[in-house]
């Protein structure tokens, strides 16, 4: 269908006009001549938002968002509760409900707004997916050509074979010039995201310029979608041995999830979102979008080379005090500038990673790795799971983050995020957990938990089990050493967990966390106060009534 009609079925626009499907240097170019909003919290609404460095159209672009929008609105994000769907959607405070006629008179209203200013949007047609079988085409129109961009860099392009393209397309209509009145409305503030699974439709309406918006709601979509076509939607990574054996690692942020699936030795799929299907696994995007906060340039050579390559996008770094963006090489940005946000992003093609694996595909896993990093220090640096405890865990998505930077502020806090990823989840935990539980049966994958956070004590008084440890132990779940017939475990007093007693190029020692603390009561009293907080987010979460075993 004609893009024009389609739009104008679909919203009732009639009096914009498009610039559809630019290349990636003409949108460059339109960013900076265009894209128009506010940058500074007593700013005006038509500040300059996208730069261009000292390497022009040959490098990055650089974009400002709204400084109330530096991450995803969470409190402003909801799905409409159609009768038909509203039982299927896990609702939550950052996932609520959205009244279906308040919906309809809202999308009303942002074409009028877009008819009566005579707006040129921007279009981009991409995919959500690599594997034909599933993908579905994401139609992006949106007010700024750097949101265009980022679409570009972040989903696939040209998938073949997809057919019925215009009944199965998502689209979403971007307005950053829209503000929403909550009386009327039914927002929670002047901006809101809102999903519309049946209709196919998301709203991205006021001061929500912020890239990940466009990203992560497509994920939410797809999670919502993918599960009804019997398929396992994973946020995760991904990767391949030289035997062509597959693996995916599950993990919150600080786990490892991306360093540990960047492996010389391995291909990889991609290492955020992915699509486990009876075809293998995929990744439903085609591009990154990594933290650049303190960024070790060093230790991540590939981001680092990527900030001087042409179409990517480098997401609120503050230019250099007493220097203009223009005159500026990407390579001297302070990346440990916080005084935009500490969510500085960039995002760059997936070609930019060396190892790609063909088409970002690859069989299904024959190793599920649950990541964690245990800032108490108790966990075992890996266990093996059984069926029910992988479920268990997988639903709880546990890790333990400090409970802030304050001096002397040492004791860890719990994080729990259903699935390793809740607020992207739309349908309920269990949905997930036994799409996996059906994956893993179906070809005999193993699972472990692996922990990257602390032994010999929390943080503090521990240290972090060390890369070198990490990776022996990842590798050897990876070669099946752990699984072996003749292996030996012990079975942790406390959690109940299968932990080896040996793995090559790994002290034995530290297998059993117990072991590296001098103080052994203290030890039992962390390991059952850690082991008290599943139990109670297990409770508080109802997941006895989704019907996920208890093993702790």
């Amino acid at each position: 269908m004609d893009i024009r009609q389609d739009l104008e079925d679909l919203f009732g626009l009639k009096s914009v006009e498009y610039k559809s499907n630019l290349s990636k240097e003409e949108l460059f170019h339109e960013a900076i001549a265009n894209d128009r909003g506010r940058t500074r919290v007593d700013g005006p609404d038509d500040d300059q938002k996208a730069f261009p460095t000292k390497l022009g159209v040959d490098g990055p672009l650089v974009f400002y968002t709204d400084p109330t929008c530096t991450g995803r609105p969470v409190q402003d994000t909801f799905a409409v509760a159609w009768p038909d769907t509203e039982e299927s959607v896990w609702w939550k405070n950052d996932f609520k409900k959205f009244d279906p006629d308040k919906f309809e008179a809202l999308m009303k209203r942002a074409a009028e707004h877009l008819n009566e200013r005579g707006s040129t949007l921007y279009v981009k047609d991409v995919f959500c997916g690599n594997d034909s079988s599933y993908a579905v085409p994401y139609r992006f129109v949106g007010e700024y050509a750097t949101h265009a961009l980022f679409a570009h860099n972040m989903f696939p392009k040209g998938i073949e074979g997809v057919g019925d393209e215009d009944a199965k397309r998502i689209t979403l209509l971007n307005v950053p010039s829209f503000r929403c009145d909550p009386d009327r409305d039914g927002t929670n503030s002047e901006r809101v995201v809102v999903a519309d699974f049946k209709r196919r439709v998301v709203l991205v309406l006021g001061r929500a310029d912020y890239c990940g918006v466009n990203k992560k709601t497509m994920f939410t979509a797809m999670n919502y979608q993918l599960p009804a076509m019997g398929h396992m939607s994973m946020h995760c990574s991904a990767n391949i041995g030289k035997r062509g054996d597959g693996a995916i690692l599950f993990g919150l942020s600080g786990t490892g999830k991306t360093t540990l699936s960047a492996d010389p030795d391995r291909l990889l799929i991609g290492d955020d979102e992915h699509a486990w299907t009876h075809n293998g696994v995929s990744n439903l995007e085609d591009g990154c979008y990594a933290k650049l906060i303190d960024l070790d340039k060093g230790a991540e050579p590939v981001i680092a080379a990527a900030l001087s390559m042409p179409g990517t996008l480098i997401e609120n770094v503050p230019p250099l005090p007493g220097k203009r963006m223009e005159d500026t090489d990407p390579q001297d940005l302070d990346l440990a500038d916080n005084s935009i946000t500490e969510n500085t992003r960039f995002s760059y093609p997936l070609t930019a990673n060396p190892n790609v694996a063909d088409g970002a595909k690859g069989p299904a896993p024959e190793t599920i790795v649950l990541l964690t990093a245990d800032a108490f220090g108790v966990l075992p640096p890996v266990a093996i799971l059984e069926p029910k405890e992988v479920m268990y865990h997988f639903v709880q998505g546990f890790t333990a983050k400090l409970a802030g930077t304050e001096v002397g502020i040492t004791e860890p806090k719990a994080a729990f995020s259903a699935c390793f990823g809740a607020p992207f989840m739309a349908r309920y935990p269990s949905v997930y957990a036994q799409r996996l539980a059906e994956k893993m049966e179906a070809t005999s994958a193993r699972c472990i938990l692996l922990n990257t956070g602390w032994g010999g004590g929390p943080y503090g008084v521990g240290k972090r089990i060390s890369i070198h440890d990490t990776r022996a132990l990842l590798n050897a779940a990876l070669n099946g050493d752990l699984h072996e017939e003749g292996m030996e475990y012990e079975v942790h007093p406390v959690f109940g967990m299968k932990m080896p007693t040996s793995c090559p190029e790994v002290d034995s020692k530290i297998l059993n966390p117990r072991n590296t603390w001098d103080d052994k009561d203290a030890y039992d009293t962390a390991a059952e106060k850690l082991r008290d907080m599943f139990r109670k987010n297990f409770e508080d979460k109802g997941f006895s009534d989704l019907g996920i075993e208890p093993v702790m």
